[in-house]
């Protein structure tokens, strides 16, 4: 069992690892949308895509930079206790709560399919003037929850293998 954990966790941190360096760099891309919107703005005509494709950037650059962020701890947590306790202790309350987020993330999930699959049956659009089809980004979510949900399981065995002292 500890080695089917330890090539899990391996896998997992290893593909996350690499999309969150590659998706670091979507910083740019909603940098060059953004900025082509104040340009045509000020001496074009207004473009009706830029608003929304930037959205859909941020979305992507959040939701696949998600997995990244849990794996290197720079989440959001109350420090106030917890920079304090030990690493053992720290893990055991990391356990705990990473349970909260993979039922979180499950529900997500559940409704990101439910989602995508309306979006896929009935060719659902965007309500604004461009209106760009919706499936796309909401592919993009699925599969961005769903690494950040497979990251928060590699957590959670890294905090068990420090709870019970065993090297991954």
């Amino acid at each position: 069992m500890i080695g089917f954990a330890r090539k899990y966790v391996t896998i997992v941190d290893a593909i996350n690892y690499r999309m969150g360096r590659i998706i670091m760099y979507g910083i740019f891309v909603m940098v060059a949308v953004l900025l082509w919107s104040s340009i045509s703005k000020t001496f074009f005509l207004p473009s009706l895509w830029t608003l929304e494709i930037a959205q859909f950037a941020m979305v992507a650059y959040y939701i696949l930079g998600g997995p990244y962020s849990i794996q290197l701890g720079s989440n959001v947590r109350m420090d106030l206790f917890y920079g304090e306790w030990t690493d053992h202790r720290k893990a055991q309350v990391d356990a705990i709560t990473i349970l909260f987020l993979i039922f979180y993330l499950g529900v997500m999930m559940y409704g990101a399919i439910d989602s995508t699959s309306y979006s896929f049956q009935y060719n659902e659009r965007s309500p604004t003037a461009w209106r760009p089809y919706l499936w796309p980004i909401k592919t993009i979510m699925c599969f961005g929850i769903f690494m950040m949900l497979l990251q928060s399981i590699s957590e959670l065995i890294k905090d068990i293998a420090k709870i019970k002292k065993v090297d991954l």
